[in-house]
C-alpha cells in the first residue's frame, strides 16, 4: 500500500538536526569519540528534592489517574515565583496554564490566535519551534533580522506599514536561543508600544531565565501595560534539568490563557501529577539550585570563551543562556565549518543557519558538556582553529 502524506507535510522538511544526528550515529560506529556541544539538552540532573519528591509520588497508586489540568499547589507555585523572583503580580490561577513543556504551548498558541494567511512576527535567528507553529495554523511568517549592530534586537521601526496591518502576533525570546542576547527595559517598553498601536500579541519566551551571569534578565511581564498585550512561556527544561519531565508554563493575560485552555481541553489530559508535585517542589525552593547552576555554567562559559579567544577567535561571553553564539571563518559556510569540526576534531556544534537566514556565518555551541571535556575540545580545536583562521584571513 502506499501511504500518501498531506500537503501540510511539506512544511515540516527534514531539519539540519536530524542530518547532523545521523552524521554522528556514523562517526560513532566507525569508532570516533565526539564531544557533542550542538544539542541545549541539561547534562545534569535535577536538584534531590526533586528527585526525592518524583519518587515519593509514583510509589503513589492514586497519582495514576488524568490530571486534566495544573493542579492548584502548580499554579500557586508559579505565581508565587513570578512575585518573587521578577515581581510581577499574577493575580489568580485565570493568569496561569501549564503546558506539556514550553514547546508544546508555543507550538498550539498561533492556532489559536491567528487564521491561515495571518503574519507573524518572528526573529531571525530564532528557535526552530516556532517556525512549525507558523506552520501548523497556516500563517505567514515576516523574520525580524537580528543583528550584531543592535545588540542582536528587532528593530520594530524597519517593520514595513502593511506587514505592521497584517500583523498578528510578535514572538519574541530573551535570553535567547540561539542567540543569548537579553531585553532591555526600554526595548520592551517599545514592544509594548508597538503591540498597542497595531494590536498585535506578544509571546515571550522565557525558557532561559534562570541561566544568567552578570545581569538578571527582565520578564516581560514585569514592563507596565506587557499583561494587557501578551503572555509569557517559561520552563522546568532548562532551570531545573527536567527537560525530559515535560511541563511548563504560560503566564500573563487571561483572555489569551483561557482561549488556550479550550484548544488543550481537546488535545490532552494534562501532565503526569507526580511530575507536577516535583516542579512544584522546584518553583517553591529555587533559589540556592539557581545558584548553584548559574555557577556551574558560568564557570563553563568563562572556561571555554577564554579558550577561544586564546586560539583566535573573536567571542563575546554570553550574558545568558547554555549557548555561545560564534563567528565562523570567512573561508567557510556554517555547514562547511561544522562538518569540518567533526570530521577533524571529533567536536559537534549547531551551524546558525539552521536557526533561519540571518544565522548564516555563526555556529551554536551548548555548554552541555562538564570542565574536563571542554578542555579536551579547546585541546582539539588548538590546531585547527589555528589553520582555519590562516585560511579565513
Amino acid at each position: 500500500m502506499k501511504i500518501n502524506l498531506s500537503e501540510k507535510m511539506n512544511e515540516f522538511p527534514t531539519l539540519i538536526f536530524s542530518e547532523l544526528a545521523k552524521y554522528k550515529k556514523q562517526k560513532l560506529q566507525e569508532g570516533k569519540d565526539l564531544i557533542d556541544l550542538s544539542i541545549g539538552s541539561p547534562d545534569l540532573p535535577p536538584p534531590d528534592f526533586v528527585i526525592d519528591e518524583l519518587q515519593e509520588n509514583v510509589q503513589d497508586p492514586l497519582q495514576y489517574g488524568y490530571s486534566l489540568t495544573g493542579t492548584e499547589a502548580f499554579q500557586q507555585a508559579v505565581l508565587d515565583y513570578y512575585n518573587r523572583e521578577y515581581n510581577v503580580n499574577l493575580q489568580s490561577s485565570e493568569e496561569v496554564i501549564m503546558v506539556m513543556g514550553s514547546q508544546e504551548g508555543l507550538v498550539h498558541l498561533p492556532m489559536v490566535l491567528t487564521n491561515p494567511g495571518d503574519i507573524i512576527l518572528v526573529s531571525d535567528p530564532g528557535y526552530t519551534a516556532y517556525d512549525a507553529g507558523i506552520s501548523l495554523a497556516g500563517a505567514t511568517p515576516y523574520r525580524m533580522p537580528l543583528k550584531e549592530a543592535n545588540q542582536f534586537l528587532p528593530d520594530l521601526e524597519d517593520i514595513p506599514q502593511e506587514i505592521r496591518e497584517r500583523a498578528k502576533i510578535m514572538i519574541l525570546n530573551f535570553p535567547g536561543n540561539p542567540v543569548p542576547a537579553l531585553a532591555t527595559k526600554e526595548f520592551f517598553e517599545k514592544v509594548v508600544q508597538f503591540a498597542n498601536e497595531h494590536q498585535i500579541v506578544v509571546i515571550h519566551d522565557f525558557a532561559y531565565s534562570e541561566l544568567y551571569y552578570e545581569e538578571k534578565p527582565l520578564s516581560f511581564l514585569a514592563v507596565e501595560g506587557a499583561k494587557d498585550v501578551g503572555v509569557e512561556f517559561n520552563s522546568l527544561s532548562k532551570s531545573f534539568n527536567m527537560a525530559g519531565c515535560r511541563i511548563g508554563y504560560m503566564v500573563g493575560n487571561k483572555q489569551i490563557i483561557n482561549a488556550l485552555k479550550r484548544l488543550k481541553s481537546n488535545l490532552d489530559y494534562g501532565v503526569f501529577l507526580p511530575i507536577q508535585k516535583a516542579a512544584t517542589v522546584a518553583l517553591n525552593h529555587s533559589s540556592l539550585f539557581s545558584t548553584q547552576l548559574r555557577s556551574i555554567y558560568k564557570s563553563r562559559r568563562d572556561l571555554f570563551v577564554t579558550g577561544l579567544n586564546e586560539l583566535g577567535w573573536k567571542v563575546e561571553p554570553p550574558k545568558a543562556s547554555m549557548f555561545i553564539w560564534a563567528k565562523v571563518p570567512n573561508a567557510y559556510s556554517s555547514l562547511e565549518f561544522v562538518y569540518q569540526l567533526i570530521d577533524e576534531a571529533g567536536i559537534v556544534v549547531t551551524p546558525g543557519h539552521a536557526f533561519g537566514r540571518e544565522g548564516e556565518g555563526y555556529v551554536r555551541i551548548a555548554l552541555t558538556q562538564n570542565e574536563e571535556r571542554l578542555s579536551e575540545a579547546l585541546g582539539r580545536l588548538k590546531m585547527l582553529t589555528w589553520l582555519t583562521m590562516n585560511e579565513s584571513v
